[in-house]
């Protein structure tokens, strides 16, 4: 038996940074012990407001990792901590929050993920959700703690945010078999308005942005028909600014 365990990242960059969050929550799993798999790393996206103080597009990004052993949960947080610290870029207001499967918070923190998709809200509100887990500023103001909770609430949550990495989806060819996606967990769910279901030869274009999206616990990758045995996955890759 693994114990599930979500790791939120938040407000890591600056404007004139080379990466993003993004980037360091997936080069997290470089630095994770023996015992420790990564399932996944979701980007969930927040409020777009101007009263927000936001690099780009207010994102935040949660790892997902299965443990071996449940000791390792606090060596995972000690780890973490010191991470975020030494990648956050200078000026950052980096925050981070830890959850495990089974913790009393993870009701509380999915309402508070939610919020946070449509409303502004404080760090006193994220660390009251956040009662009885790990959460911590490591910098400048701290506000990443806002992101970091929500990150892990919406990603608990199974219905919210897409994969920027699963089943190493970035060495995915721009064109792919749906049954070679299905082959690494990647469920292809069509869009089209009669709601055809793509055979497992069908081709998948991908754009060269493969990006599943969190549905129902599991990654799943929305397409819709662009001619007979071919498909297109819904969304594109865009810029920084």
């Amino acid at each position: 038996m693994y114990l599930r365990t979500y790791i939120g990242f938040d407000d890591t960059d600056n404007k004139d940074s080379d990466f993003g969050t993004g980037k360091i929550a997936r080069r997290f799993e470089n630095i994770m012990p023996e015992g420790c798999h990564m399932w996944g790393v979701v980007r969930q996206q927040l409020l777009i407001d101007e009263r927000i103080p936001y690099t780009s597009h207010n994102s935040s990004a949660c790892v997902v990792v299965d443990l071996s052993d449940p000791s390792l949960k606090n060596v995972l947080i000690s780890m973490a901590s010191e991470y975020i610290e030494r990648e956050a870029a200078e000026g950052s207001d980096p925050g981070l929050c830890i959850a495990c499967e089974g913790d009393s918070a993870l009701t509380q923190l999915m309402s508070f993920g939610h919020l946070c998709t449509r409303q502004i809200v404080t760090q006193k509100d994220a660390i009251k959700a956040a009662s009885g887990i790990h959460i911590s500023g490591h910098g400048g103001t701290s506000d990443g703690i806002i992101g970091a909770a929500a990150a892990v609430g919406l990603t608990v949550s199974g219905w919210s945010g897409r994969f920027i990495e699963f089943a190493e989806l970035r060495r995915f060819p721009d064109m792919v078999t749906v049954s070679e996606l299905e082959k690494y967990g990647i469920l292809v769910v069509s869009l089209d308005r009669d709601a055809m279901v793509p055979a497992p030869e069908d081709i998948i274009y991908t754009k060269g942005w493969l990006r599943p999206r969190l549905w129902g616990q599991r990654p799943i990758l929305p397409v819709l028909c662009r001619g007979e045995n071919m498909w297109e996955s819904v969304g594109e890759k865009r810029n920084k600014s």
